[in-house]
């Protein structure tokens, strides 16, 4: 596998994207978009990721998210909820959807029966005010410009409504400049 073209820098917010393989449309199903957002809570909570926005859509999600280590915390965090999300589809044994994950998983990872995320997470730094606003736009336009709402303050995985000052599922950090 060759070297990706995107890096983590230092501590500062980074744009990041989870992708589940295949664009398998898992979140469509509530109880694993709650797998999610609990542990993004989890992670809030313990002081090991600091959420800036978010969007979970039915089969990938966008973060603006800093940490200390934060290619190892979403590391972990793509581990855990693969983890939670496979033994929730084999109890309502989901075999179908299964399936797919088995199907998909790359063929070097041996060690595995599913995967669930792409591998990586394309983190970008956040340099400036600029880019910030155009990736934050980028995130709440998301399920506007995939025909699933009208507005963006009716999708509920998303952190747009934190930013008109409603409150939303995950608390974030509105970035002052």
């Amino acid at each position: 596998m060759g070297r990706s073209r995107y890096r983590v820098i230092g501590n500062q917010p980074h744009f990041l994207t989870c992708t589940v393989v295949n664009w398998i449309p898992l979140f469509s199903k509530v109880e694993l978009a709650e797998i999610v957002l609990n542990s993004l809570t989890f992670l809030q909570r313990q002081q090991r990721l600091i959420l800036y926005s978010y969007v979970l859509m039915e089969n990938h999600l966008h973060l603006i998210a800093s940490a200390a280590s934060l290619s190892k915390k979403i590391g972990n965090f793509k581990s855990f909820t693969a983890r939670s999300i496979v033994d929730l589809l084999t109890l309502n044994q989901s075999k179908h959807i299964l399936a797919q994950l088995q199907f998909y998983k790359l063929k070097h990872k041996t060690d595995q029966q599913y995967q669930v995320w792409q591998e990586g997470f394309h983190p970008q730094a956040i340099l400036n005010e600029e880019m910030f606003t155009q990736k934050l736009n980028y995130i709440h336009s998301n399920p506007v410009r995939r025909g699933y709402v009208d507005d963006p303050a009716h999708w509920r995985y998303s952190s747009y409504r934190n930013y008109i000052g409603q409150p939303g599922l995950l608390e974030v950090e509105i970035i002052d400049f």
